[in-house]
């Protein structure tokens, strides 16, 4: 076991390098600069304030000076809020960002093994095809158009919860629930596939054979391999989140780390695009790497 994690942990730096270049050159390459505005500034002015950058500097001189920045946990000043820097403005929407991802990941796993092991126990029946048709219409439909969806229907037409902002925890239900109902479905889905595969399996029908409930065979002798796949795409499904939360805090207003990488985009914040990049990039190899330990627990020859 020991092996099998140093040999993730040493995969995971060229990974995270890799994600540092190419997100440093391409955010570059992209037309404007982060002093472009709609009243030019004078020449000069405008030299000086790319000298004060080093945006005057070869853009090979520039990635070196960030990647020996980021080496002491510096990233930098955002150009965009001139009196805070990334790692303040980063440390600002994390809380919100991680209340909301941590609830929408809890709500996926918890509602679509539910749904999958529902579906997968009355298999060809009509819970199973109103489950599987559920979870293939929250495939289909992303994030950006589930959630002004929601917005109005419960917001502005029955006006059951707030449309946005920040408050309470009524202001996170449909936040929350925009972000998960995808990974819901794709969750439920897997779980489904493999609940059933599990319940046809023999040691299952000796399980039954000796008069278990199906409640019995399934919390204790069928949910621990079902839940192999399920374990396998928690990190697919935390880059999703991840990825989703970035619109998901723009529609309904929270000021969270989505928002500030969608405003440093806009406005060419090269620093603090990058921040919120590597900032998640981490994350997700951390978080994958946790999933491939759990996945090892589960099933211990893939540790081979």
């Amino acid at each position: 076991m020991l092996r099998y994690t140093v040999l993730r942990l040493l995969g995971a730096v060229p990974t995270l390098f890799l994600l540092i270049t190419l997100a440093f050159f391409l955010i570059r390459a992209a037309p404007g600069g982060p002093f472009d505005a709609e009243k030019a500034l004078p020449p000069e002015i405008e030299a000086n304030l790319r000298a004060a950058y080093h945006l005057d500097e070869p853009l090979v001189q520039q990635f070196a000076r960030y990647v020996g920045n980021l080496a002491r946990g510096d990233f930098g000043p955002s150009f965009q809020y001139r009196d805070y820097t990334v790692t303040e403005l980063i440390a600002t929407g994390l809380p919100v960002s991680f209340r909301l991802g941590l609830a929408a990941m809890l709500l996926a796993v918890v509602a679509g093994v539910a749904a999958g092991t529902v579906a997968a126990m009355r298999r060809n029946r009509p819970a199973d095809h109103a489950v599987m048709a559920l979870a293939m219409t929250g495939i289909s439909v992303p994030n950006f158009v589930l959630a002004p969806i929601l917005i109005l229907v419960f917001a502005v037409y029955l006006g059951w919860l707030p449309a946005g902002g920040l408050g309470g925890v009524a202001h996170m239900v449909l936040p929350v629930v925009a972000l998960a109902l995808p990974q819901v479905a794709w969750i439920a889905r897997i779980t489904r596939g493999s609940m059933t595969e599990v319940l046809s399996s023999d040691f299952i029908r000796a399980a039954r054979a000796k008069g278990l409930s199906d409640a019995d065979v399934v919390l204790r002798h069928a949910l621990r391999p079902a839940l192999i796949p399920v374990v396998s795409y928690l990190g697919p499904a935390t880059a999703a989140v991840l990825t989703g939360s970035v619109v998901v805090e723009e529609i309904f207003g929270l000021p969270g780390i989505g928002r500030y990488f969608v405003q440093g985009a806009l406005n060419r914040d090269y620093t603090l695009v990058m921040g919120v990049v590597v900032f998640y990039g981490v994350v997700i190899i951390a978080l994958n790497f946790l999933v491939d330990l759990a996945y090892a627990a589960l099933d211990p020859k893939v540790r081979y």
